[in-house]
């Protein structure tokens, strides 16, 4: 029965699982005596079920020609009409919302965004703010999945930037890479790779969070959504809960996970954590971590002295570490703002620097990671890119050392680097172009630009000093965002490739 389900097509199988999942928050909503979002939960369960059992037995015989165009069209599918299925309980639990705000508010958690459309969290029940983690949790563990197990024979999603072959080359080719069997064997076989160590690091920060004290709903949410880098909260952050700055130290380390994909190692045949301080992508991402608090810190001591002589270490330390803890948290695009966050800007008498997160956020974390963002490793090959350049300026004839891979790296890999980068200005010129044509100011163009295609959710309230509110937006201010974290998440190259005209030959 698991080999008949797991060979059903890749967008089936998603619903399979995403209709299964509707049980959990409504076994929640039952002990916590919720019976009418109990109701809700189980029944939409029940109901894609059967769903999803007829689509699969209508599809169960169904020939793959093209398996990883099928794959890249499954990708696609997954992030825009999945989420209109994940979003019936939520408009259900929720009569005084309309179902487009459920949809983004569902596109948002898939993509492991985190921007919700309703401020107020004591607004949702308690099941869908469980329901809202859940969903970015399984978002996160699907990217996680699909990087290794379809984007990268493609040589898509970071990945082209190490490989030898053309990118995208595997959604139009034939070879075995993009075979359907071969392709079902990598899903399966890195789902239980996976799955394992992304399961018990959830839990593990779970039961920590529940001994730092916070409350066991608070605790989950906050484990699941920093590990799919969500950032997604049922108490407005970290703020609201009751774990403190030793509940931010354990995220800080759950946060590495995001940083580098040598920490799960799924393109590699052993355990590549000890790997972890050669990566180029962990030692980017320690660069900013620690350069960029420490700007933070001496911008801010002087600017406490201004105000000041008697500056207390206490306050300057504690300071100190919510920059790194927020730096951290908006470089892997989870947008949690430290406890001590506020006091860097009270400390200082100096505004918050909403723009050094925003590029941040942008940068983004690592390849085959759940950040989004351009991704450390591209960064790194256009920063190679030129300092060899420099190098050539100062000496012609040089020869670039260090191997084969790392000269594919400054040459073929900086050059497709340059190509994402400018791909990904221009969408970012395209999306803040639509949001003005819908009526938005630059400025909040420009924010919910950043916010949607780096997947950074928090952004559009830490960025600005006037949080902006989703929920009053006009629909088709909502349609462009839904729209700009697709693409944010799937990212510009893989759209390309199901732009060229060879995908669809044959």
């Amino acid at each position: 029965m698991i080999a008949r389900f797991l060979s059903l097509p890749f967008f089936v199988i998603l619903m399979g699982f995403g209709a299964a999942a509707m049980y959990l928050p409504a076994a929640h909503a039952a002990v916590v005596g919720d019976f009418g979002v109990m109701q809700i939960f189980f029944q939409s369960a029940n109901l894609f079920l059967v769903l999803t059992a007829l689509i699969g037995i209508a599809t169960s015989n169904r020939v793959v020609r093209r398996p990883g165009r099928s794959y890249l069209i499954s990708l696609m599918a997954a992030f825009v009409l999945l989420p209109a299925m994940l979003a019936v309980p939520v408009r259900l639990a929720m009569p005084d919302t309309t179902f487009l705000n459920a949809y983004v508010e569902m596109v948002s958690d898939f993509t492991t965004t985190g921007a919700t459309l309703f401020n107020d969290p004591s607004r949702l029940p308690d099941s869908v703010h469980l329901w809202r983690a859940l969903v970015g949790w399984f978002g996160g563990f699907f990217m996680l999945l699909t990087a290794v197990a379809i984007l990268a024979p493609m040589n898509l999603g970071g990945f082209e930037v190490l490989s030898v072959s053309s990118t995208g080359r595997g959604a139009t080719s034939g070879g075995r890479t993009a075979g359907s069997q071969d392709g079902s064997q990598r899903l399966q076989r890195f789902s239980v790779r996976i799955f394992p160590i992304y399961f018990f690091l959830t839990v593990a920060l779970w039961v920590i969070l529940l001994m730092l004290g916070d409350r066991p709903l608070v605790a989950a949410i906050h484990a699941m959504s920093t590990l799919a880098t969500s950032g997604i909260s049922p108490v407005g952050g970290l703020g609201g809960a009751s774990s403190g700055l030793s509940g931010e130290a354990v995220i800080f380390v759950m946060l590495i996970f995001a940083i580098s994909r040598q920490t799960f190692s799924a393109d590699q045949d052993e355990f590549g954590f000890l790997r972890l301080f050669t990566d180029p992508e962990f030692r980017l991402g320690l660069f900013f971590v620690i350069s960029v608090p420490a700007l933070l810190f001496v911008r801010h001591w002087f600017g406490a002295l201004e105000v000041d002589e008697h500056v207390n270490l206490g306050q300057g330390l504690r300071a100190l570490w919510g920059g790194i803890f927020t730096v951290m948290s908006f470089l892997t695009t989870t947008g949690f703002e430290s406890n001590a966050w506020g006091q860097v800007r009270d400390w200082s008498g100096l505004a918050s620097p909403g723009m050094i997160l925003m590029g941040l956020a942008l940068v983004g974390g690592g390849v085959a990671t759940t950040a989004g963002g351009v991704k450390l490793l591209r960064v790194y090959a256009l920063y190679r890119h030129g300092t060899r350049e420099m190098e050539r300026l100062v000496h012609p004839s040089s020869i670039g050392g260090s191997g084969s891979v790392a000269r594919r790296l400054r040459r073929q890999g900086a050059y497709v680097a340059w190509i994402f980068f400018m791909l990904f200005v221009l969408s970012m010129a395209v999306t803040i172009l639509s949001f003005t044509l819908s009526g938005l100011n630059f400025e909040t163009a420009t924010i919910l630009a950043v916010a949607a295609l780096s997947t950074t959710g928090p952004v559009i309230t830490s960025a600005t000093e006037m949080a902006i509110d989703l929920g009053t937006l006009a629909d088709s201010t909502k349609y462009i965002f839904a729209a700009a974290m697709v693409l944010g998440r799937l990212e510009t190259l893989a759209i390309i490739a199901l732009l060229n005209p060879e995908f669809w030959r044959g």
